[in-house]
């Protein structure tokens, strides 16, 4: 299969906004309710267009459907979507600070062809070519195992209140690099 990876732009939004809707409702059902998939999908999950333009985002097409999507940033905020009110995108300061990896998703009918491992090798070498160190993300339950065979480390699991109703669990997870 022949997958092509490029930065994502602003006319891929809503391509990217189906994909994370797709991936997130059939890979983290078996991780989280449906209750807390459709929470995230209203803030916690979802497009961030800080990434975009930045070009740190990239994605991935195969036979024209986009199958993968994620980025990086050297902005403060550590995962969300644009609609997530608790922003900060203020710069880091790549050599006291982590890079965020930012808001990966495949598509379910392409999981296990290293389309995420992809992406996040780009990732690495691309905040490490701007001076950075170290690496920090939010992942999802579902995400966990994949960034732990990555080289990520595991914090203690945290809440986030997704809705008034709706709590959601992730887990920080953070890597030095070489």
């Amino acid at each position: 299969m022949t997958y092509t990876l490029r930065l994502a732009n602003s006319s891929d939004m809503l391509d990217i906004a189906g994909l994370i809707t797709r991936s997130a409702k059939a890979i983290d059902n078996a991780y989280y309710s449906a209750a807390e998939v459709d929470a995230a999908l209203t803030g916690a999950f979802g497009v961030d267009e800080q990434l975009i333009a930045d070009s740190t985002y990239w994605i991935v097409h195969h036979n024209g459907l986009l199958v993968g999507c994620g980025g990086w940033s050297y902005r403060r905020t550590l995962f969300g979507s644009s609609a997530r009110k608790e922003r900060d995108d203020t710069r880091l300061d790549p050599l006291t600070e982590a890079a965020k990896i930012r808001a990966f998703f495949v598509d379910p009918s392409h999981l296990r062809k290293g389309i995420a491992k992809s992406i996040l090798e780009t990732c690495e070498r691309a905040a490490q070519a701007a001076g950075f160190t170290q690496l920090q993300l939010m992942a999802t339950l579902s995400g966990v195992p994949f960034y732990r065979q990555c080289g990520y480390q595991p914090s203690a699991p945290m809440i986030y209140a997704a809705t008034p109703n709706v709590d959601i669990r992730f887990v920080p997870m953070r890597k030095e690099l070489k």
